[in-house]
C-alpha cells in the first residue's frame, strides 16, 4: 500500500510537468505565429510556476511516502511483537501439557504398582487363610463350616473391639475440642450476663403490718374488696394466712397494679371505694410508666434502639411475667447476649441474633389474651410493627412452629436452651422431676448386663454398674453410647445428661 501511494504521487508530478511543458509549447508556438513579445514573457512565467508546483508536489509526495513507510514499519514491528508473545504463550502451554502428561504417566505407573502390591497382599491373605483353615481342621478335627463359625466369631469380636476403640478415640477427640470451645463461649457468656431470677408466677403475696387491716380491706359487707377487684380485674384472697393478702391473676401488669394500689391504700390508711378508684388509677399510670421504662432500659442496655414504641412497651410487660420461676425479661436479655456472642464467634449477623434473642418471648406479654403458641403470637406482633423478617422468622421458629432455615434462628434456639437449662434458672415441679429420674433408671436397667443404675446430680447424670463377667471394656463403651441415644429419643430435658458406665472387677480373699 505505501509503494502504490508513492507511485501515484510521482505520476501526478510527471503529469503536472507534462502539462506545464505543453502550455509552454503552445505559448511558444503562438508567439512564433504572431510574434508577440508579451506572450513570450507570459509563457516563461507560466513555465516557472509549473516547475515550482511540480517540485512542491514532488516534495509533498516524498513526505507522504516517508510517513506511510514509517507507519508501515511501526505496524510491522507491533505485529512481530504480538506474534512473538503468542508464540511464547504457546510454548509455555505446550510445556505445561508435556509436564501434565508426564505426571499422568507417573500416576498411572504408581497406581499400577499399588494394584500389583494389593494383588500380592490379597494372594498372601488368601494363602494364609487356607493354611489356617487346614491347620484348624487338622488340629481340632473340625469341619470347614465349624471352623468358619469359630473364625467368624473371633473376627466379629475383634471388629467390635476395634470399632469400640476407634469410636472412643474419635468421641474423646471431638468431645474435648467441642467441649473446650463451647465451654469458653457459654461460660464466658453466662458469667457476664447471669442474673437473679424472680420466683413470682401467677400470684403475689402482699405482707400486712397487722391482721387488723384484713377487715378494713374487706370493708363493710365486702364493698372495699369488691371495689378493688372491680377496679383492677384481679382476685384478692384474704384467708387465714397470717399478716398477708394474696393477689391472684394471670395478667402480670394488672397484678402489679393491684399490688401497688393496695400497698398505697395500706400506707394511706383511707380505704373506701372512692379512694380505691383514685389510687388504682394513679397506680395504673405508675405501672404503665414503669413498663415503658423497663422496655426502654432493656433496649438501651443491648444497644437496639429504633424499635417501635409498642414493641418496647410489650417488652417492658415481660418484667412482670415469669416462666417456670424465671423472669422473662431477664431471660430475654440473657438469651440476647448469648446469641450475640455465639453469632460473633461464628461470623453470623450479630444484630439480628441479639434482636431475635431479646424479642423471642415477646408473645408471652399477650399470650393470656390471644390463642396460640407464644412464638407464633410474638412473630405476628413483630411482623405488624415492621420488625426485620429474619427476626420474625427466628422468633416463630425458636420452638419449631416452623422449620428454622437461618443460622440466627438456630443460634436463638441454642441460646434459649442454654438460658433455660442454666442451673438455678428455672424451677421444676417435684412430680416431673421424680418421673424423669425414674425414667432414666428404667432405660438404663433395660439393657442386658446392667447390675444397678442410679440417677444422680438432680437427673443430670445416670451412673450404671455392669456385670464384669458379661460386659467387657469395649461393650461398656458401646452400652454408654446406646443408652445416651435412647435417652435422647425418649426423654425431653434441658441441657445434657451424662451417661457413665462403670465396669469393676474385684478380687476378694479371706485370711483365716
Amino acid at each position: 500500500m505505501p509503494v502504490n501511494v508513492f507511485v501515484l504521487l510521482l505520476v501526478v508530478a510527471v503529469v503536472a510537468l507534462a502539462a506545464g511543458a505543453g502550455v509552454v509549447y503552445l505559448l511558444l508556438s503562438r508567439r512564433q505565429s504572431d510574434g508577440s513579445h508579451a506572450l513570450e514573457i507570459k509563457a516563461q512565467q507560466t513555465l516557472l510556476e509549473a516547475e515550482t508546483q511540480a517540485k512542491e508536489k514532488l516534495l509533498e509526495a516524498k513526505e507522504d511516502a516517508v510517513k506511510v513507510r514509517t507507519a508501515a514499519e511501526q505496524e510491522a514491528r507491533e505485529y512481530r511483537a504480538q506474534s512473538q508473545q503468542i508464540e511464547k504463550r504457546l510454548l509455555q502451554k505446550e510445556e505445561n501439557l508435556d509436564r501434565k502428561a508426564e505426571d499422568l504417566n507417573r500416576s498411572e505407573r504408581d497406581l499400577g504398582n499399588q494394584k500389583k502390591s494389593l494383588d500380592d497382599i490379597k494372594a498372601q491373605l488368601e494363602e494364609s487363610y487356607r493354611q489356617q483353615e487346614r491347620e484348624l481342621q487338622r488340629v481340632a478335627n473340625m469341619t470347614r463350616q465349624e471352623a468358619q463359625g469359630i473364625l467368624m466369631a473371633q473376627v466379629e469380636q475383634d471388629l467390635r473391639n476395634e470399632v469400640a476403640r476407634k469410636v472412643r478415640e474419635s468421641e474423646l477427640a471431638a468431645r474435648d475440642e467441642s467441649e473446650r470451645r463451647a465451654r469458653e463461649i457459654v461460660t464466658e457468656s453466662i458469667q457476664r450476663i447471669a442474673a437473679d431470677q424472680t420466683a413470682e408466677v401467677s400470684v403475689s403475696v402482699l405482707p400486712l403490718p397487722t391482721d387488723e387491716l384484713k377487715g378494713r380491706i374487706i370493708g363493710k359487707e365486702g364493698r372495699n374488696i369488691r371495689a378493688l377487684q372491680q377496679a383492677t380485674g384481679i382476685d384478692l384472697i384474704v384467708d387465714d394466712t397470717p399478716e398477708a393478702v394474696i393477689i391472684s391473676g394471670f395478667d402480670p401488669v394488672r397484678r402489679e397494679v393491684a399490688r401497688v394500689a393496695l400497698n398505697k391504700l395500706i400506707v394511706d390508711g383511707r380505704i373506701h371505694p372512692a379512694r380505691i378508684e383514685e389510687i388504682v388509677a394513679k397506680s395504673r399510670q405508675e405501672v404503665l410508666q414503669r413498663v415503658k421504662e423497663e422496655g426502654e432500659a432493656a433496649v438501651l442496655e443491648l444497644g437496639l434502639q429504633g424499635l417501635h414504641p409498642e414493641v418496647v412497651r410489650h417488652l417492658g410487660i415481660l418484667r412482670f411475667r415469669t416462666s417456670y420461676g424465671q423472669q422473662v425479661l431477664n431471660h430475654s436479655k440473657e438469651v440476647a447476649h448469648l446469641a450475640a456472642m455465639m453469632a460473633a464467634e461464628i461470623g453470623a449477623d450479630v444484630r439480628i441474633a441479639k434482636l431475635s434473642g431479646l424479642l423471642h418471648d415477646i408473645g408471652k406479654a399477650i399470650d393470656h389474651e390471644v390463642e396460640g403458641s407464644h412464638a407464633v403470637i410474638g412473630a405476628d406482633l413483630l411482623q405488624r410493627y415492621s420488625v426485620p423478617a429474619p427476626v420474625v422468622h427466628a422468633v416463630r421458629a425458636h420452638h419449631y412452629d416452623e422449620e428454622p432455615h437461618t443460622i440466627e434462628a438456630l443460634l436463638l434456639i441454642a441460646a434459649d436452651a442454654i438460658s433455660a437449662a442454666r442451673p438455678g434458672a428455672r424451677r421444676e415441679s417435684l412430680e416431673a422431676y421424680v418421673k424423669r429420674l425414674e425414667k432414666l433408671e428404667e432405660i438404663a436397667n433395660s439393657f442386658q448386663g446392667v447390675q444397678q443404675s442410679y440417677a444422680i446430680q438432680a437427673g443430670r447424670e445416670v451412673r450404671i454398674l455392669v456385670k464384669p463377667e458379661q460386659i467387657d471394656d469395649s461393650a461398656a463403651q458401646l452400652m454408654a453410647r446406646d443408652i445416651a441415644k435412647r435417652i435422647e429419643s425418649e426423654l425431653s430435658f434441658p441441657g445434657q445428661i451424662r451417661v457413665t458406665v462403670v465396669r469393676e472387677t474385684r478380687a476378694v480373699e479371706y485370711a483365716k
